[in-house]
């Protein structure tokens, strides 16, 4: 009478080694099997933490182990071009060139950048006093008159970037080389509370004038070529200690005033780049691959960047940001890791 159960037994210990046999066999298959990522994010909080996560799920479906430290960018190259760190998903260039100049040997960008149709930085100012005074270009801010709309005594209060900040040297050498010096004063402080007072400025019909960058939750919030306008820069001048490798003259861009194309802006077109150890990319060809593939909008990044400037940058909304967009993207990112998979 017992036989029967036995056998029973047998056969399903059979079917579940078996199984276990095949999980073990699938995990193994999966080329990221063994091995840790240690991940870097920067000290500058916004879509870029964003990406990362959503890179890190990616690693964990193709397998991986996934460690993430937040590191000073400067500290981030020396460490990865020494193999104590494996890679980074938000390095600005051509911003951060000259840096990773010095590492480039040991170090490599791995895709073409991960804002579709790249950023930019520039000047900006109202549209309503740009069309009322046709102001077409930053240079028309020599004239103390002009000048003096954005400020007083023939002087515009121009907002510059927090203290520290490489843009911040970028606007006060642009500045000397244009000829503004006398007539634009550049105000550093905390950006982001300078940035919601220029915003409150605009909303009561004041001027504003003001550096900024896009895609980014100041251009979500105030949109170029309908609340604001870019300011065409007279010609290009960038610091030694700033990459000058293409040209400031950017086509396309939205918003430029008098609708300039192409739009000479601060500096050339920018991104951001994923930079990993040459070994470690070249040992791991699916993350290669993963990486190649991630792009997104710039709208869907000046709503991360929004949405963190009004939220906060805790871990549970970089998280929910991150979920959402691979809720409601979850075909693409299921082709990103798919295709991944096959990479050698």
């Amino acid at each position: 009478m017992m036989r029967p159960f036995k056998a029973l037994l047998g056969f399903a210990a059979t079917l579940s080694l078996i199984g276990l046999a095949c999980s073990q066999v699938m995990a193994e298959d999966l080329p990221g099997s063994g091995k840790t990522i240690r991940f870097v994010q920067s000290e500058s909080t916004g879509g870029n933490y964003v990406l990362t996560k959503i890179a890190i799920e990616a690693s964990k479906r193709l397998g991986y182990e996934t460690k993430l430290s937040t590191v000073n960018t400067t500290l981030f190259f020396p460490a990865a071009a020494q193999g104590d760190l494996d890679l980074s998903m938000d390095v600005t260039l051509p911003q951060l060139q000259p840096s990773f100049d010095k590492v480039k040997e040991n170090t490599e960008v791995v895709g073409s950048g991960f804002i579709q149709g790249a950023g930019y930085n520039g000047y900006m100012i109202d549209k309503k006093t740009a069309d009322a005074y046709g102001i077409t270009s930053l240079e028309q801010l020599k004239d103390p008159k002009i000048a003096g709309l954005f400020g007083k005594n023939g002087k515009a209060n121009l907002i510059s970037c927090d203290p520290g900040w490489g843009c911040g040297d970028v606007v006060d050498y642009q500045l000397d080389k244009f000829g503004l010096k006398n007539t634009v004063n550049p105000v550093r402080g905390k950006y982001e509370a300078l940035m919601f007072e220029n915003v409150a400025r605009l909303k009561r019909g004041e001027p504003v004038f003001f550096y900024a960058w896009a895609p980014s939750w100041m251009t979500n919030t105030m949109v170029p070529g309908k609340d604001v306008v870019w300011l065409p820069t007279p010609f290009d001048a960038l610091p030694g200690s700033v990459s000058a490798a293409a040209s400031a003259l950017t086509p396309g861009v939205a918003g430029c005033a008098g609708g300039a194309d192409p739009c000479r802006m601060a500096m050339a077109a920018w991104n951001w780049y994923a930079i990993g150890n040459k070994k470690f990319v070249a040992a791991n060809p699916a993350i290669k691959s993963l990486v190649e593939q991630m792009g997104f909008s710039q709208a869907t990044w000046s709503y991360w960047e929004k949405t963190i400037s009004q939220d906060g940058s805790s871990e549970r909304n970089i998280r929910k940001l991150a979920d959402d967009w691979m809720s409601e993207n979850k075909a693409t990112l299921d082709a990103w890791v798919a295709q991944a998979k096959t990479a050698k």
